[in-house]
Order: structure tokens, then C-alpha cells, then sequence
């Protein structure tokens, strides 16, 4: 299929072969199921035509042998109510040995299963912990090509940090756009080598190739800069105690920021407050007083007000483990202990990204 611009398809009232473009999810456990499954909810909410895919698994099953068997009722519930292809994969985890002789474990690079959905003529792959507010189905028809294969958000978090190789700014992998072949799943899939037989990629401090990592070394001086104003806001933004401090996420100096208007522009919300625990963890109080926006004024008192971001902030987490409860009939994971314990081995879950 010939490659249609925005104007044709929006404007014009071109029509689409809507079978050719996707999005796309993957999960490694019962909880990132679950966040896939919501962001299946928010495409459907959003009446958005374009194909939906899940990569799960293999070892999982659509079975349900009991009422306990919550991951086969939710992969039934993805396949049957919105109507989602079912992909079941070999999954793969990378270690990395840190500098402090750590051991940090990441199944992001699961993502890349993305590439070889040759049927596709264009997918979008999104990171699960978010939350979709706006359709964003006109990403399928930007501009890609051979010399420019994919598309991304700039990461306006990291503007200080340079790509490798001596690139622009970082991109994000929490949004991509990207067109799937034999030659960009083969080139991928390479840069992530050494597959051990547990299906475990081993990678030394210094190659640091995380799935972000990955995609910016491949593609920073090529790929399509998305605008993180309006696919790219991370709740950290609303954590900024001075009202200077969001003039990267503004893109200028003279905009004043309203948390409430920003979050209205925002088609797609990052859950990133790190060490906050994502949304579907409920927080350590202790934590949570520390982590959550400040107020202008006599912050933490009874007098305190301007508490506009904190409110804003505090809603996006509520509005997540709603959702998570009427679309998965799961609650919240209970709240870890704060501070924690000192480990020696980190696990990073599927579909958390940057």
C-alpha cells in the first residue's frame, strides 16, 4: 500500500487500508498484561480503527483452567473484547553487570518483537505505563523511508545527555513509529547479540544497551523527532518545585505553566517519579510525602496552597488504578518497604521505559 500523508487521510477524507497499521504491546507478566489491556481499553475508548497486537509469553496459554488463572481470563478478555491478535514469543531478559557489581535485569528489549510484523505496513509501538488520553492514530502517516525508518519523541528530560556517537538529543521509546522489516528486525535484534540459552542477553557496563539505549545509538542522526509537546509528558514534570524549571517541557521562556492546561494538550502521559514505584504499587507513605509535588505556598501545612500540580499529579495515579480496577478487576499491588533493603540484584519489568 502506497504511503498516505496526514493532509490526504485527515484533511481530504482519504481512505485507509486500516488492516496495514497496528499498535503494538508486549508484556512479561500478569501486571504488565494488565497495563496492556488498558491501553487496548483507551484505543478502543478512542475509536481508533488500526490493528492492535500483543506479544506474550509462550508459555502462556488462553486456557483458563480456574478462576485463579487471571493471565489466561486476561488474554481472553484482549482477544475477544478488543479484539487484539494474540502473538505469543520467545521473551527475552538483558543483563547488565554495573559498575558496583550489580546485576540490573530488563525485558524492554521485548519490544523489538515490533520489527517483525512484516504484514504491517506501519505500527506503534507504546511502553505500558502510561495512560493514552488523545487519539494519536495520525502518526501513522508521517513521512518514514529507508534513510529515516522510524520516529520517536524527543526525551526533553534529557537534554543535557547526548546520544551515542555524538547525536542530537535522546529520543524516547516510550512512543515509536516505525515501519517493520526483515533488514531493520535482522539489524536490531543483532545489536542486542549474545542470546544465551535461557534467553538472556548479557551485556557489560559500558554497552549499556537498554532498549532506549539501543534504539538512540541506531537511529539518532536518522529517525523522525517527534514533539514531546504533546506525545511525550512525563508526571516528573509536574514535580518541578520552581515555575522556571518547565521551560524544556514549554519549548520557550515566556509560557507560563498550567498544570491543568498542559495535561489537556498531552495526548500521552509517562509514569516516571522514580524512586516512586509505578502506578499500579501502591505508595509508601513515607515516600509519597517526599516524592509528591509541592505546594506554592506554606507547603505542608494547613494553610498550604497553589497545590494545583499536586492535585493534577495525584488524579493521574488515581484515574490509573480505577481504570486498572474496572478494566482488569485487579487492585493495586501492596506498598513496598521504604526505605528498602540493600540488594544486589535490580529488576526492571517489561514495558517500563524512559
Amino acid at each position: 500500500m502506497a504511503t498516505t500523508t496526514i493532509l490526504g487521510v485527515i484533511g481530504l477524507g482519504g481512505k485507509v487500508d486500516w488492516s496495514s497499521y497496528a499498535y503494538s504491546q508486549y508484556a512479561t507478566n500478569q501486571h504488565y498484561l494488565c497495563n496492556s489491556l488498558m491501553v487496548f481499553d483507551s484505543l478502543q475508548k478512542l475509536k481508533s480503527p488500526a490493528g492492535r497486537l500483543l506479544f506474550y509469553p509462550k508459555t502462556w496459554d488462553t486456557d483458563v483452567s480456574s478462576s485463579k488463572d487471571r493471565t489466561s481470563q486476561l488474554l481472553v478478555l484482549a482477544r475477544d473484547k478488543y479484539h487484539v491478535k494474540l502473538r505469543p514469543v520467545e521473551m527475552y531478559t538483558l543483563k547488565r553487570e554495573t559498575q558496583d557489581d550489580e546485576e540490573t535485569w530488563d525485558a524492554s528489549i521485548n519490544k523489538l518483537h515490533a520489527w517483525n510484523q512484516g504484514e504491517y505496513h506501519r505500527i506503534i509501538h507504546l511502553d505500558s505505563d502510561i495512560t493514552l488520553r488523545q487519539n494519536i492514530d495520525e502518526l501513522f502517516f508521517l513521512p518514514l523511508s529507508r534513510g529515516s525508518p522510524i520516529a520517536m519523541p524527543r526525551a526533553y528530560w534529557k537534554l543535557d545527555e547526548p546520544t551515542h556517537q555524538g547525536g542530537g538529543p535522546k529520543l524516547t521509546s516510550l512512543l515509536i513509529v516505525l515501519e517493520p522489516t526483515p533488514h531493520e528486525a535482522g539489524t536490531l535484534w543483532g545489536l542486542a547479540s549474545g542470546l544465551s540459552v535461557n534467553n538472556t542477553i548479557s551485556t557489560s557496563p559500558t554497552t549499556s544497551l537498554f532498549d532506549m539505549e539501543l534504539l538512540n545509538s541506531q537511529y539518532s542522526h536518522t529517525a523522525l523527532t517527534l514533539p514531546h509537546r504533546p506525545y511525550a509528558l512525563i508526571t516528573g514534570e509536574f514535580r518541578r518545585t520552581s515555575p522556571t524549571n518547565h521551560t524544556t517541557y514549554l519549548g520557550n521562556t515566556h509560557e507560563s505553566f498550567s498544570a491543568a492546561s498542559i495535561l489537556a494538550e498531552a495526548k500521552l502521559v509517562h509514569f516516571s517519579d522514580w524512586p516512586l514505584p509505578k502506578p499500579w504499587i501502591m505508595w509508601p507513605n513515607n515516600l509519597m510525602r517526599e516524592i509528591r509535588p509541592e505546594c506554592e505556598i506554606d507547603n505542608n501545612t494547613p494553610s498550604e496552597r497553589g497545590c494545583e500540580n499536586r492535585k493534577v499529579w495525584m488524579e493521574l495515579y488515581d484515574d490509573f488504578r480505577r481504570r486498572r480496577k474496572e478494566v482488569c478487576m485487579l487492585l493495586s499491588v501492596p506498598a513496598p518497604e521504604w526505605p528498602p533493603r540493600l540488594k544486589t540484584t535490580k529488576r526492571k519489568g517489561g514495558g517500563m521505559g524512559e
